[in-house]
This record gives structure tokens, sequence and C-alpha cells, in this order.
């Protein structure tokens, strides 16, 4: 038996310490699904997965792409052909081989950081004792009786995942109490402090312009009070009496008064549940997750079919055959149903599904298989990690709408024909084999959730035959951070000099799983550009698109062209554990259509610029000026004489604010411009940058509005949103202020070509020799309160002095010096992944330093990368289930069904394992008539 060793004693504190840092770049986008905390707990965990068929790997793949500490793979079987139907890392030389060693290999190089092993030896309970979370896949009903009741004695947290054909199952047992410590993930309500009365109960106003929800018995916490500053310090209280913008807490009579600011907070609190063991489950119906209300008896029913199942293979040491070879193999399992409920007593069964799920208990498909694994592969994280709600505690799915819509269209499977497609032939037959590889389709997007398609595609045999092909398109290359998800992808992919692109790789990848599989890899943005190569004679030869994208544009436009051409389309998408599926259908459902969706309201421009209150609302500022100093302006400088004239016809106010930009930059620095001419010149600019927007603006923003400002209406200006500022002193001892002067100073080098250095000894040296322009606040300049005023402002005429301004603009900007590649710069794009060029850096410096002016929390610089570089939180077992769920839809375009009642759009929500299944939305006929013709009725997507 193989043991798992435990860390040397000597080698502890180091092993603790490498626990508690986690490696942000290869886990970037799944430290927004879980955070660092959970992250940490997971990476103490064990964990064991027993059984290495489709079903198994699914799970192992997910696992260990989520970061636990370790993972065995357990597994006494040999590889035979079905096993290639739905099992990625075994290939035809495995045959006969043992299914966990051979796939060690590449389960271990998924994840550097997860030790993986593998174990040949049955399961015993020695064994079990050195995990923390058990996984059993494709096993007996008795053993997981046994094993379950010692891992719930044990605190073992356990859990039961199978499939057979086009039905799964999932068990949960994580014992007598399991504390969850964030039932949901959502983020905590939070909003600013308006006022805090001094009585008993205190009574809290809060201004919140996102409606957080703060409800009766939650608790809550206090930051950045002014004058109560006894809130600050004190646990979390909780909250009742909650009104729209206030709620009571306790007695706050004895506090200081309140001045200003602070922010209150939700705590989230933990709850514990309980859950029963499998052998006392097995009886409870109340334990069942019903997702799809309109298989409510299906599944009860399915809760005995595969109970009876177990006992059928332990009588007969074999599955049931196909309909026509052992006919009475379904008999015999709906009796053994039967007998099963006259304990149980269910009031219907549907005995239609016991005997499709025996005629189909040979096959193992893949969808299935990456649809339940993702759902399992969740609950061993929600395991390790404490974060989210488990399943409680049984879920049942089945996708019998897969099979041929009407009877006498049923294609007979057969038994195994040494192919390795045989487990997918065991439930659609040979011919709609045959049908599958002759298929053409166009896989747009090779990220995680391409990635997942491609594999499934591979498993499936999509396009595999000499007349199939899979194109697929993808214009990103690989870089780290898509390690983590996009599991076709490996460490020596990302490319030192050259990156390499996704489609290419994928493609190679994919072929590795299934040598028959025809594709063509492209790197085309898909767009009306790429016409020229997707055209219409492109469109017409495809027999359907599955569309792996992650934004809205590029959605909106594939679904026009599939409309436009007569196309099948697959498409969905995930935002961390939420993720959702759409199939259309020609002439059947409607399409994707266009984005009416209002989430993406911006920033109110007066909000950025004055009176920010959220740190959202610094971090778009942040954003906002370093595409302006750093590409904008740069891309300006390097425009044709053309940019001058048509920037003038802007409008005098913002040509002006443009072209005096324009000039600076090419004027040196000695003559009163902006150019630097050395590194010296570089940290001056930063160092002057620096007090022009954390003080001089802030003064001469409180010169306009005093701390004590009133309106006309006679109420105090700075209320409510509007927080009053304060300036900043520039001290070359703080860490931030001279994070941001490096990292401005680095960027501004850059976009000229100038070297700079991290040194900040020697930055500070430099310094000292920088002088400050003295700053007086102006009585004449006008402060804008809202995006109106400015657009006003922006139409009024300008004064003489002005206009004499710009003309003097465009004089200067007219000289043929100008035009000397000597004064070109280099505009510097955006790139949040890359730690070791200064974007972070400054994004987070800048943002922070602002917040600080208003006194709104700092963000850290995972925080600020997600809000600044508009991450979306991803995971590679929401990834797999979409997959999964879409690729099933697939089986149904293949065969055509024009039934709408077939097709399924799903919408799951992992948190709470919460999963709706429902029918797509009818396309909308019309009705054309003519005098001379007799009327049609037309079916249209849109």
């Amino acid at each position: 038996m193989i043991k798992i060793p435990p860390p040397d004693m000597h080698k502890k504190q180091t092993y603790m310490s490498e626990i508690d840092q986690i490696d942000e770049g290869f886990y970037s986008r799944q430290l927004y699904v879980l955070g660092h905390e959970a992250m940490r707990r997971m990476a103490r965990a064990d964990v064991l997965i027993a059984g290495m068929r489709g079903l198994g790997v699914e799970i192992a793949k997910n696992v260990i792409l989520s970061g636990v500490k370790s993972v065995t793979v357990q597994d006494e079987g040999q590889v035979v052909w079905t096993d290639l139907s739905s099992q990625f890392f075994l290939k035809e030389s495995h045959l006969g081989q043992n299914r966990a060693t051979c796939s060690l290999q590449q389960l271990s190089a998924l994840n550097p950081g997860v030790r993986v092993s593998a174990s040949t030896e049955p399961l015993d309970e020695e064994l079990l004792l050195q995990f923390q979370v058990v996984v059993l896949t494709g096993s007996s009903l008795s053993d997981q009786k046994c094993f379950n009741e010692f891992c719930h004695l044990n605190g073992i947290k356990f859990i039961v995942a199978d499939t057979k054909g086009l039905c799964g199952q999932l068990f949960c047992d994580f014992g007598k109490e399991f504390e969850v410590l964030d039932q949901d993930g959502e983020k905590p309500a939070t909003a600013m402090i308006q006022s805090v009365s001094q009585a008993n109960p205190g009574v809290v106003l809060f201004t919140d312009d996102r409606q957080s929800t703060f409800s009766d018995g939650s608790k809550v916490s206090f930051s950045e009070v002014r004058g109560m500053t006894e809130l600050n310090s004190i646990d979390p209280v909780d909250i009742k009496d909650c009104g729209k913008y206030s709620f009571s807490i306790g007695d706050t009579s004895a506090f200081s008064q309140y001045e200003r600011g602070g922010v209150v907070t939700e705590v989230k609190q933990p709850c514990v549940l309980t859950f029963k063991t499998l052998n006392e489950a097995l009886l409870d119906h109340t334990l069942l997750k019903m997702n799809d209300y309109g298989k409510i008896h299906r599944h009860r029913t399915l809760h005995l079919a595969f109970q009876a199942l177990h006992g059928f293979v332990e009588k007969e040491q074999r599955l049931p055959g196909p309909r026509s070879q052992v006919g009475e193999d379904a008999d015999a399992l709906l009796a053994i149903v039967g007998k099963l409920n006259t304990v149980t007593q269910l009031e219907q069964l549907d005995e239609a599904a016991v005997r499709t799920f025996s005629y189909t208990a040979r096959g193992d498909l893949a969808p299935i298989n990456a649809f339940i694994g993702g759902l399992a592969a969740q609950e061993v994280i929600k395991a390790c990690s404490r974060k989210y709600t488990p399943l409680n505690q049984w879920l049942y799915f089945d996708a019998l709408e897969c099979l041929p819509e009407e009877e006498d269209e049923l294609t007979e499977a057969t038994l195994s024909k040494g192919t390795r497609y045989d487990g997918q032939i065991a439930v659609f037959g040979p011919a709609f084999q045959e049908k599958l590889e002759r298929q053409k389709y166009f896989l747009v997007g090779a990220g995680a959730i391409g990635c997942e398609l491609f594999k499934n595609f591979a498993l499936m045999g999509l396009g595999a035959g000499e007349e199939g092909r899979i194109t697929v398109t993808d214009m990103d290359f690989i870089e780290r951070s898509n390690l983590n998800r996009q599991f076709l992808f490996r460490s020596q992919d990302i490319g030192v000099r050259t990156k390499k692109p996704k489609s290419e790789v994928a493609a190679r990848a994919v072929r590795e799983m299934n040598p028959q599989m025809n594709i063509t890899a492209h790197q085309d943005r898909l767009d009306p550009g790429s016409e020229g190569v997707y055209d219409y004679d492109f469109f017409m030869g495809l027999d359907g698109v599955a569309a792996a994208l992650d934004n809205m544009e590029a959605r909106v436009y594939l679904d026009g062209r599939c409309v436009q051409h007569q196309k099948a389309l697959l498409e969905g998408g995930t935002s961390g554990l939420q993720g959702h599926t759409l199939v259309v259908v020609p002439n059947l459902t409607k399409s994707y259509g266009r984005d009416t969706s209002s989430s993406n309201e911006g920033i109110p421009l007066c909000t950025l610029k004055n009176f920010p209150h959220r740190i959202e609302h610094t971090l778009q500022w942040a954003r906002d000026q370093f595409e302006g100093l750093f590409k904008q302006t740069p891309a300006n400088v390097n425009l044709d004489k053309g940019f001058v004239e048509r920037t003038l016809g802007l409008g005098d106010a913002e040509a002006l604010e443009v072209l005096g930009g324009l000039w600076s930059s090419l004027e040196d620095m000695e003559a009163g411009g902006q150019r630097p001419r050395s590194w010296e010149d570089c940290v001056s600019w930063a160092r002057c940058q620096w007090e022009t927007l954390y003080n001089n603006d802030i003064r001469q923003l409180l010169h306009c509005f005093p701390p004590k400002a009133v309106t006309a209406a006679g109420l105090s200006f700075w209320t409510g949103s509007k927080i009053c500022p304060h300036p900043l002193t520039f001290d070359p001892y703080n860490t931030t202020h001279m994070e941001y002067v490096v990292a401005a100073a680095n960027l501004y080098g850059q976009i000229f070509g100038i070297s700079g250095t991290r040194d900040r000894a020697s930055v500070k040296e430099t310094l000292e020799r920088v002088h400050v322009p003295y700053f007086t606040p102006k009585s004449s300049v006008k402060i804008h309160l809202t995006d109106k005023e400015m657009e006003e402002e922006k139409q009024e005429d300008r004064d003489d002095a002005e206009k004499a301004r710009l003309e003097e603009l465009r004089r200067k900007l007219a000289s043929p010096s100008l035009k000397s590649s000597f004064m070109q710069m280099k505009p510097t794009d955006f790139e949040k992944d890359d730690d070791s060029n200064f974007h972070m850096d400054y994004i987070v410096a800048a943002s922070n330093l602002r917040a600080e002016n208003y006194d709104i929390p700092a963000a850290d610089r995972h925080k600020s990368k997600g809000i600044a570089g508009s991450i979306i939180p991803a995971i590679a077992t929401t990834t797999a289930a979409v997959a999964g769920l879409m690729c099933l839809e697939l089986y149904k375009l293949v065969q055509g069904h024009q039934k709408i009642s077939s097709y399924r759009t799903a919408y799951m929500y992992l948190p709470v394992t919460h999963i709706v299944f429902a029918q797509p939305t009818q396309a909308k006929t019309f009705e054309v008539s003519n005098s001379s013709l007799h009327p049609h009725i037309f079916s249209y997507s849109q």
C-alpha cells in the first residue's frame, strides 16, 4: 500500500510558511472566488479520490488545479476500451495497465504546488485515516456504506459521485458537525456612515449608492469613524430596526460625539451543519436536492434506481445490457426498484426512466462526467475550505432527453466493439457515432471553457472522421494566470521570448488525447475585420458553432453571424461559481440577442474627479491617470499633423487640455515643458506629480468648498456621499509615498526611452535635489459638482486669452522639427498580470493615496488588481460543469432534435449547489402574405 509521507519534522516550520505563501500568479483568478484565507485552509488538506475512470479523473483534475495540499488517486483496475470515452489522460497504449498509475504523470503536471500520488491497493481504514476528504467514484453500495460509517466516526469528509450513461448521482456527508465560515461567498454589505447618535440605542444613518442590504440580526463592524472613535475598536455588534438607510445598535450614549466619516461593514457569521450517514440518508427523501422541478418524480425514482443497480450488479456481476441483447435486465432492475419502494412508498414511480436507465447504464459519457465531476470537485473545495454551503445531501441529474425524440428513432446500442468510443456507443449506437465524427464545428475561444469543450470534443469524437473538422480561433497567447483553469496548458507553454498562441497549443494537446481529431487552429479575432476569413462559404460549411468567449460584444457579434447563416450556437459563460448555458437552434429557439443590461454604468466624472467615496472610485481614477499619462498622451504625440486639426474641432476646452499636454510632452523641462532628458528628470516629474495630485488639487478643492461650507439651503456641503478630503504631506519614509514616486518615475521614463531603477535609496537621494514649485489656491477656479455642469462648460465660448493660447499651440505644434523620430514616444498598454512592469505598483499606490485623502479604507494589491483590472473571477469546477452541459446540448443538435422541450438552458449557483434548468425561449414567428401567394409562416431566431 502506498502511504502519504508526512513532512519531515525539521522542515515543519518552513512547510507551514510555504502554505501561507499563495502563488498569486498561478491562482490569480481563483483567489477572487475563494479568497486567501480559504485557500490557505485548502493548502492544508489531503484528499483521496478513489476510481480513475472518466468521473474520477475529472474530479482529480479540478481538485488538483484548486490547490489542495495533496491528492492521492486510487484504482485497482486496468484500462479497458470504454475508459477512453471519458478518461482524457489514458491512451490506447495504456490498455491493460493500471488506471491510477497511467494517469499519475499527467495529473502531477497540472499543478506543481500539489503533491500527487497513486495507490493500486484496495481501500482500507488505515489508508482513509491519512486524509481529510475522501471521494468514492464507481464504487459498490456496500463499500460506500462501510467506508462512510468509518469516515463519519473519524471526522473525515465523505463524498460519493457516480455516473451511469445519461444519469448522475452525488452524495455528501461532512460529519456530525461541520462549520461553514461563509455560506454564500457574497461580498459583505458595506456603506458610508452619515451620522451616529449618542443614545440608547444608537441610530446609525448611512448613505449608499449601491443599495447594500443590512438585515435585522446581522452583525457589523465600524472603521475610519472620526469623533466617536470607540466604534472602531468594539467587537462586531448586532443591528436592529433596519431601514433603507438606517439601523440601530447598542448603547452609544457614553461614547464621544460623532464628527464625520466612517465605514460600516457586515461581519459574516459561521453556521454549523449536521449530516446523516449514507445508510441513514438513503431513507430520507427530504435530503434530495431538486434542481429540475419538472423531473421531481424521475429523480426520486433514480434515487431507488441507483440502489437497485448496485443490487443487480452484486447478483449478476455485470451491468445491465442494451435492450435487444439482454432485454430482461430492465425488467429485473424495475422489479428491484419496486421492492425498494415498498419501504420508501413513492406515490409515483417513473418506470420508463428506470428502463432507459437500465438500457444505458453501460455508457460512460464525457459530458455527464464533466458536469458531475465539476460539482463533486466543488464539494471537495467546500469541505477543505469551509467556504460555501455544502450539498445537503443528495443530488441526482439526468439528460435522458439527449436520446432520440421518437421511440422508433432509437438506434440499437451495442456492447464493446473495441474502440475508444465504446462508452458513448453503448448509449447512442454506432450510427450516431459516425454522424458525430462527420461534424464540422467552429470553436470560438480556447480559454477556460474552450479548453474544457475541446477536451469533451476529443473524447466524443466530434469532427474526428475523414469528413469532419474542428476549426478553432483565439487571438490570445498563454500567460501564467491561465494555468489554474485552462488545463490544456502547462508552464512550458508560456514561452520566455515568444508567447505561444492558445489555439495552437490547445489543438496539440487535444490531438494527444485523440490522434484522430482533425483540427485547424487560427489566431483571429472574431469581428467584422475577420469576415474575409469567416465568410459566407465558411459558415455555410459548418454544422454548428460553440462559443467560449469572455465578453459580451464578441458574443453578440457571433450570435448575429449564426442567425445570419442559420447555424446552431452553443453558448456558455462563468463568473466565479456562477455559470450559464444556452443553445440557439435556428427557427426554434430565441437567439442570444443584444446586450440590454445596464450593469456597466460608469462612475460619474465629477465623482471620480472631486467626490470619491468608495475604493472603486479611487481605483478607476488611478486607471484613468495611468491611461492619460502613459498611453494616451504618448499616442497623441506619435499621431500625424492631422491630429491637431481634428482636436481643435472637438471644442476649445477639450482642445486646450489635449494640445497643452501634447506640447508639454514635446518641450524639454528646462524650457518649461515636461519632456525629460535623464532619469533624474523622471524622478523630479514624479515628485511634482505627487504634489499636484495629493496636495495642491485637494487644497484647491478645499479653497472652493471649505470643510464647513454650506449649500444655498443652509445644509452642510460635505455630507452624505461627499467626503471632506484633506491634503497629504510628502514623506520619503512613507512606503506608499515612495512606491508612487518609484513607479511613476519608471513608467514616465519608459515612454521616453529612459531606463530607471527600483533602488529606493538612490531615488531618495535624487529627491533631495528636486525643487517642488510653491502652490497657492486660486479663487477663479471653478469646481464642477455634476457631469452636466462639466458638459455645459465645454460648450461655453473661451475668452480671448484662451483662444490666443490655442492659436499659439497650433503654431508651435506645426513646427517641422516635431516630425523627427527623436520626438516619438512609447505608449504603454496596461498589463495587470506582470508584476515587474510597475503598472499595478502605480495603480495601487495612486489609488490608496487618493483614498487616504478622502478617509476611504485602502485596498491591498490583490483587491486593487481585481477591481482596476476588471478581472472576472474563475475556477475550474464551474468551467468544467458548464462545458459538460453545453456538450449535452450538442448531442441533441447533432441528432437534429426539433422539439423545444428537448433542449435546456441552465443557470448554476454553486455556492449553495443551486442549478436551474429551463426550456429555451421560443423563436418569434411571423406571417408574410401576398395577394397572389399563399401565406407563409416563418420563424426568426431573434
